[in-house]
């Protein structure tokens, strides 16, 4: 048996270059981002590998770098692939964001599997 899916948005609501959290367990804080690259979306757990729970941005959607090239941990100052999650600058060098699954369905919601998201 699957567990069920948990909606996050509409993909047009999330601007292509962006990034986005959200908080699909009502636990009043952000616990998946998501970033838009044109077609692709990547989702992650919000949490810095660092740290298991340090929250990444600084302030709430502040993922992305000026550049908008890199996920960055506000609290640590770690630096991440938006494709893949891998860390390339900072204390957690060589470790990974968590991936989380995520898909579009036809009539552009994004949901998340919440078979790959498991909220400790």
């Amino acid at each position: 048996m699957h567990a069920p899916r948990l909606r996050l948005c509409r993909l047009d609501e999330l601007a292509d270059g962006e990034a986005r959290g959200f908080d699909p367990l009502g636990h009043g804080q952000d616990s998946v981002l998501l970033v838009r690259q044109g077609a692709r979306l990547h989702a992650y757990r919000d949490l810095c590998p660092h740290y298991g729970d340090t929250p990444m941005a600084w302030r709430r959607h502040a993922y992305l770098n000026a550049e908008r090239s890199h996920i960055v941990c506000a609290a640590h100052g770690a630096w991440f692939e938006i494709d893949g999650g891998a860390c390339i600058r900072g204390p957690c060098l060589g470790q990974s964001l968590t991936p989380v699954g995520v898909s579009v369905d036809t009539e552009g919601d994004v949901w998340l599997d919440s078979d790959t998201f498991n909220q400790p």
